[in-house]
């Protein structure tokens, strides 16, 4: 039986996506809820993480929201979560988010969806964060970013042993599965954090 009692999912919020990205991101959080595990997500009310938590709440399940004072003041959280988790700024979201998740599932997303990507791995890379990351490839989004990660391998930037901080899925059905399967990190690694 998985350990993994939260999965934080971290996608865009824009509105103007092809179909599929949606489809995607509902089916992520309606596959969560199915398995009992609850969603952690930005608590947005618009575009993926809207889909993520509508597919969560819609088919029985927990969606923990963590949100910025000042998106909350602007409107953006999505008064369907669960629970909402309100924090002073970014960077505390992002460490609230990664604090209360046993995983995490990267959808397509934009700088946001980047940053908190990059800050998962460099952290894993250093022992400090050791549960699993998954990438989803919806369409073939993230082709063009693991083939940087490649070439940065190539070129000796990361360890080949550092190609398995993350995991890539097909599918959201894929993704599920190996944030709920994969093994922690063995935060002895860490002294191959230097090249």
């Amino acid at each position: 039986m998985s350990k993994v009692k939260n999965v934080a999912v971290y996608c865009a919020s824009s509105t103007q996506l092809h179909p599929e990205y949606v489809s995607d991101a509902r089916r992520v959080g309606q596959l969560l809820a199915e398995a009992g595990v609850a969603l952690v997500n930005g608590a947005g009310n618009m575009g993926l993480m809207q889909a993520t938590t509508d597919g969560c709440l819609d088919a029985g399940g927990r969606a923990i929201g963590v949100i910025p004072s000042f998106m909350i003041q602007e409107g953006w959280a999505y008064g369907r979560m669960t629970e909402l988790v309100e924090t002073k700024d970014m960077s505390d979201r992002k460490n609230k988010i990664a604090e209360l998740s046993d995983a995490a599932i990267a959808l397509p997303g934009g700088c946001g969806t980047m940053d908190e990507l990059f800050e998962l791995i460099t952290n894993k890379q250093l022992g400090l964060y050791l549960k699993p990351i998954v990438i989803l490839n919806t369409l073939g989004y993230y082709d063009g970013l693991l083939q940087w990660l490649e070439r940065a391998e190539h070129d000796h930037f990361i360890r080949d042993i550092h190609r398995r901080l993350w995991c890539v899925a097909q599918t959201p059905e894929e993704a599920v599965q190996l944030a709920l399967s994969t093994p922690l990190w063995d935060p002895n690694i860490r002294r191959f954090a230097k090249i």
